[in-house]
């Protein structure tokens, strides 16, 4: 049995980690309010923008555009978003893992596919394991502005343009609420499904008419890269909120364990001292009776 004073150093050492995790989870709480703040503001921009495009896209007048039309595909681009810290649960493994079985489920050899990744935790992993990466970035805000990865998307959105690759998807975690994050893969290019007409906004008659100068090619043309660099903006948005409901949750489990751990060691403390203080008091009574 461990000593009193080994089991005091235990409580004390799981007291402090406690109000670690307890402080986390608090940090991580008010960071998912303002990031969930932040996707909620940018999904009607995203919103419009899709309308506008796919109003083009959907037109009778022919105009068409290399970005809404599919090619054989040669090689495939994934852009992944992960983390740059950790304790945040299986946020990360999750989401590599099912990039992962993906990647092998769809091809066959490292010259089919190339990685975009976005944080510190995946660009680790996927270097470690050799998977061919095109491009990387680290340390990503916590409230990301499309500034921040404004050069990133462009490039990305300019290599399926340059036919780099053929089709380009994207990997994140989708915020469900603060307890589940799925994770998801979204196409961003080609942008077929804006070429095929949409039943239900035909049905309800929500179709907007727009007059458009100078004209639809021009206006197509500068929108398409926009929207297209709008999902990857969004899929952040989103990746940063369950990021931080995961993180929260993660330190929430680690807090109340840590309370677990430290009742438990608080009663083998006291049983322990009991233990003590009755053997020294059989000690006295045996000295008092052999005096006698």
């Amino acid at each position: 049995m461990a000593s009193l004073r080994d089991i005091r150093k235990r409580i004390n050492a799981t007291k402090k980690t406690r109000q670690i995790t307890k402080a986390m989870e608090m940090v991580s709480a008010s960071k998912l309010n303002r990031a969930q703040h932040n996707a909620r503001q940018y999904m009607p921009y995203t919103t419009k923008i899709r309308e506008v495009v796919a109003g083009i896209a959907k037109n009778k007048s022919g105009v068409t555009h290399p970005m809404l039309e599919s090619r054989p595909v040669k090689k495939t681009g994934y852009i992944v978003i992960t983390s740059d810290r950790g304790l945040a649960g299986s946020y990360n493994s999750n989401l590599i893992r099912e990039v992962t079985l993906k990647i092998k489920e769809r091809h066959q050899s490292p010259e089919e596919y190339g990685l975009i990744v976005l944080g510190r935790i995946g660009r680790d992993l996927f270097k470690k394991r050799n998977y061919p990466i095109i491009q990387e970035m680290a340390g990503i805000p916590d409230s990301p502005t499309f500034s921040d990865i404004k050069n990133i998307a462009r490039k990305a959105v300019e290599m399926f343009a340059d036919g780099s690759y053929d089709e380009l998807y994207i990997w994140y975690n989708h915020f469900v609420n603060p307890i589940v994050q799925r994770a998801t893969e979204q196409k961003v290019l080609p942008l077929t499904d804006l070429a095929v007409s949409d039943e239900k906004e035909e049905k309800s008659g929500a179709t907007a008419l727009y007059e458009y100068e100078p004209n639809e090619e021009a206006v197509l043309a500068q929108l398409l890269p926009q929207y297209a660099e709008s999902i990857i903006y969004g899929a952040l948005l989103d990746a940063k909120a369950s990021e931080f409901a995961a993180r929260m949750t993660a330190m929430g489990t680690a807090t109340d364990n840590a309370t677990e751990i430290i009742e438990k060691l608080t009663l083998e403390y006291n049983q322990a001292r009991q233990a003590a203080i009755t053997q020294e008091i059989i000690e006295i009574v045996s000295g008092a009776a052999a005096l006698d």
